[in-house]
């Protein structure tokens, strides 16, 4: 048997019988979850449910097929009436696009700056907040790109640090966090004067809070190493972090920041600004996110073909579940906090998938292809 053939009996198996996975019961409700392929510009809308996973429908994104797009981040309103996804290609710039939350109508589009990457709409629905990430530029500061989204304007693009990524929201709205993977940087915005608060250094070693924006950086210099956005191993000795994603927790007192270049996580104190510990992660620790109780934090390990759940309280490590493809990208929490739901970009002619982490059981219930290089990932809505 090929390797190919494997790993689709793999995927059948798991799509169609996800209690041979676990011992848990399946799902008792349906839960629907729209995730993006970056390389052949198509949203797709998963349903899980008690008859396992499928691709409901499929959406394309641009305005002209010569002209790739790359939708990479999703976020879904807090309404659940809008889909907001960033396209990072296009020429010149990339742009923020609004979509009927089903999938069925394009409401708008803005264009912000070069790659816009991750993207968060604050908890009233006012705004959305995206990371300009400009992976192909120099080693310059890049920006967060304040959308009003009724009407779909740019109010405002304040200038942070060298490749953003990570977009997230305090649960209250007021506190903003992005990670630059190429200064070692964790940014607080505040959004009520929509200007830089605070950073903090991520190095080992030379960690430490400032107060205020970052300090300009000189234009110019060699073209970014960008590794791979993820892909590169760290060098023997190194103290580089390569941050990549910023999560705070629900309650506002912590963030935690993936170190993708030292498969490390650091947690921040808010209220002092200092260090609390750094937690081994897998390899290539990628994106973060938290369940709404706060107490489990899962981990994509885009190197190391696996996802990690974690203890947040103590930082332990409770479970590392292998993906059925390389290249782990993006994580989604159920309301409920039953399930998490991981996109996995694939290598070469691969589909994308997404696979379905129960919480409870940590392993792998259900997977599903959908497009190629599967990125940003949202979940819209679970019935009943």
């Amino acid at each position: 048997m090929t390797r190919r053939t494997a790993l689709a009996a793999a995927l059948a198996a798991t799509v169609c019988a996800p209690s041979a996975l676990a011992a848990q019961p399946g799902p008792e409700r349906t839960y629907y979850v729209w995730v993006a392929a970056e390389a052949v510009d198509r949203l797709s809308l998963v349903r899980f449910g008690p008859g396992g996973a499928r691709v409901e429908r499929e959406v394309g994104i641009g305005r002209n097929v010569m002209d790739p797009e790359g939708p990479h981040g999703v976020d879904v309103s807090p309404d659940g009436r809008r889909l907001y996804v960033s396209t990072g290609h296009g020429t010149p710039f990339g742009d923020l696009w609004a979509f009927n939350a089903a999938g069925d109508s394009v409401l708008g589009s803005v264009t912000l700056g070069d790659f816009p990457a991750t993207l968060q709409v604050s908890p009233d629905g006012a705004y959305a907040y995206v990371v300009n990430f400009n992976l192909h530029g120099e080693h310059v500061p890049s920006s967060l790109s304040v959308v009003s989204t009724d009407p779909l304007v740019e109010v405002a693009r304040i200038p942070t640090c060298t490749m953003p990524h990570g977009s997230r929201l305090s649960a209250d709205g007021t506190r903003h966090y992005s990670a630059c993977m190429m200064d070692d940087l964790l940014v607080e915005v505040d959004t009520r004067t929509l200007g830089v608060a605070r950073h903090f250094r991520l190095t080992r070693g030379a960690e430490g809070g400032m107060q205020g924006p970052v300090a300009p950086r000189a234009a110019g210099g060699p073209p970014a190493d960008h590794g791979g956005h993820g892909m590169a191993a760290p060098a023997p000795g190194g103290a580089a972090c390569s941050p990549t994603w910023a999560q705070p927790s629900p309650d506002g007192a912590r963030v935690w920041v993936a170190c993708n270049r030292s498969s490390e996580i650091v947690e921040v104190d808010v209220a002092s600004w200092r260090m609390v510990r750094r937690i081994a992660a897998g390899d290539g620790v990628y994106n973060l996110a938290v369940t709404s109780d706060g107490a489990l934090l899962v981990a994509t390990n885009k190197r190391g073909q696996s996802v990690s759940v974690f203890d947040a309280r103590t930082g332990r490590e409770l479970a590392r579940i292998p993906t059925l493809r390389r290249v782990v990208h993006g994580a989604a929490i159920s309301p409920d906090d039953r399930y998490a739901f991981i996109s996995v970009e694939g290598v070469g002619s691969e589909p994308g998938t997404v696979e379905v982490i129960d919480l409870r059981a940590r392993r792998r219930v259900a997977a599903v292809d959908v497009g190629q290089m599967a990125g940003g990932i949202d979940v819209w809505k679970m019935e009943p």
